[in-house]
């Protein structure tokens, strides 16, 4: 096709592109969260314009874009304007969904944010860390200080893949609530901080805030993994990180049909390594570079299904937590459990450090998530036959790794998500053999907890 433009002419065309984004984000940025999460940035003018007036966001199973002529692929694929290109570096599917987090992880604020989907929450962690792991021989010996209270994928991918593998010194936080361990890890080699809110199984928290505070004074970036909190109860960009990773295979995508990640960054993060282009727009810059090259791209399908869970995000988590408190309140009580770790819960060593970030979205109601941990009372520290007791008499619960599930799932972490990490791992992430982790799900609170007490019956 013919169309007599230039390079110049389609450049300008991708201004006025650029320039429509930036008002569409702004009146996005008015509306309350119930209603961003179901629109984003998807109008009738985008389904008017190109597609074909569908009222919800099409799912394109295209590998690649067409170009009108060789200038506007010139100008396209010198990242000159707005392009979707390849379906490996984006995607108009997966970029309904990128604009939609993008706006619920700055929700409430004026902080400008980008979104990149990827494949899994672990391709997210790594696509998030990667650029920070560049060789600099300006700088000592890199390091990453990071909370021991980690998701067994994350400690592996830490320990194994970047100490083992490639060397890079791993600093372990044992206690995050004690601020001068963060800070006493910290030196001129290290490249960022990392922590989980809540940490998946232990549900520990810390103080995004004076976190933040620490990493910045060193110059290097805050990474947050808000994967069991989602944006609906807790946005760390809010507090000062600089990233928030999430699996949006729980709690966005609830019903279970999609594996998924996102890393979402705030504008001019801060970092000791990287160009001036990184720092002012990590997200963006990480998909057009490292992303493009290393491949971690969603599905169309999956971000579609994620998105369509994403949009009763809120309205979700405000019951799931609610009978997470109700389940945590009858196993505090119960004579078989000796610990249970809940945020809602007055006994949870960080309780009041929940109460400061863990907020239903437009409302100023504390909500605690719908994790939490137990221990199961043995005849001795190392024993799990209780604790294999009780699982195996679960009759409504599923037995199974997941969380964030519209359905109750329990997991006892030693033998599962923490098996790999060995017994040394397991206790510097305090995983005992009879840990159980609990997921609630959307059924009653009283059938949940008729079926915990039948199976606790057993023991």
């Amino acid at each position: 096709m013919q169309t007599n433009r230039t390079k110049e002419d389609w450049i300008e065309v991708g201004r006025q592109m650029m320039a429509e984004r930036t008002m569409a984000i702004k009146a996005a940025k008015t509306k309350k969260f119930d209603t961003v999460a179901t629109h984003g940035l998807y109008t009738m003018e985008k389904a008017f314009s190109g597609n074909s007036g569908s009222i919800m966001e099409p799912i394109y199973l295209s590998t690649a874009e067409a170009y009108m002529d060789s200038a506007h692929m010139e100008a396209a694929l010198a990242y000159e304007m707005p392009t979707w290109c390849y379906s490996r570096i984006a995607n108009p599917s997966s970029g309904f969904l990128e604009d939609t987090i993008g706006l619920l992880e700055s929700y409430g604020s004026d902080i400008e944010a980008s979104c990149l989907a990827t494949a899994s929450g672990m391709a997210a962690i790594k696509t998030a860390t990667d650029p920070f792991l560049i060789k600099d021989n300006s700088l000592p010996a890199m390091n990453i200080v990071t909370s021991a209270k980690l998701y067994g994928g994350t400690f592996q991918q830490f320990s194994v893949r970047r100490c083992q593998e490639q060397g890079i010194e791993v600093r372990w936080v044992k206690n995050p609530y004690d601020l001068n361990e963060w800070r006493s890890n910290i030196d001129e080699g290290t490249r960022f901080v990392y922590g989980e809110f809540p940490s998946n199984p232990a549900v520990a928290i810390f103080d995004i805030e004076e976190v933040a505070k620490i990493a910045h004074a060193a110059g290097i970036p805050l990474i947050v993994d808000a994967t069991c909190a989602s944006p609906a109860l807790t946005r760390p960009l809010l507090h000062g990180a600089d990233i928030v990773v999430q699996s949006g295979t729980k709690v966005i995508s609830t019903n279970g049909t999609s594996i998924c990640g996102m890393m979402t960054s705030r504008k001019n993060i801060i970092s000791k390594v990287g160009s001036d282009e990184m720092k002012a727009d990590f997200a963006v810059w990480a998909k057009l570079w490292p992303f493009r090259d290393n491949g971690p791209s969603i599905s169309p399908i999956n971000a579609i299904l994620t998105l369509n869970d994403l949009r009763s995000l809120r309205m979700r988590i405000a019951q799931m937590s609610d009978t997470g408190l109700k389940v945590a309140t009858y196993l505090e009580n119960h004579p078989k459990i000796d610990k249970v770790y809940y945020p809602g819960l007055k006994s949870y060593p960080a309780h009041e450090i929940a109460n400061k970030y863990m907020k239903l979205a437009d409302t100023n109601e504390n909500k605690y998530s719908y994790m939490l941990a137990m221990e199961i009372k043995e005849k001795a520290p190392a024993d799990s036959k209780n604790a294999r007791t009780f699982y195996d008499a679960l009759q409504m619960i599923w037995r199974a790794t997941d969380l964030g599930r519209c359905k109750t799932v329990a997991t006892l972490n030693a033998i599962s998500t923490h098996q790999q990490q060995g017994e040394e791992g397991r206790k510097l992430a305090e995983i005992k053999p009879s840990t159980c982790r609990i997921s609630v799900g959307i059924e009653d609170p009283e059938d949940i907890i008729k079926d915990l007490d039948q199976a606790l019956s057993k023991i």
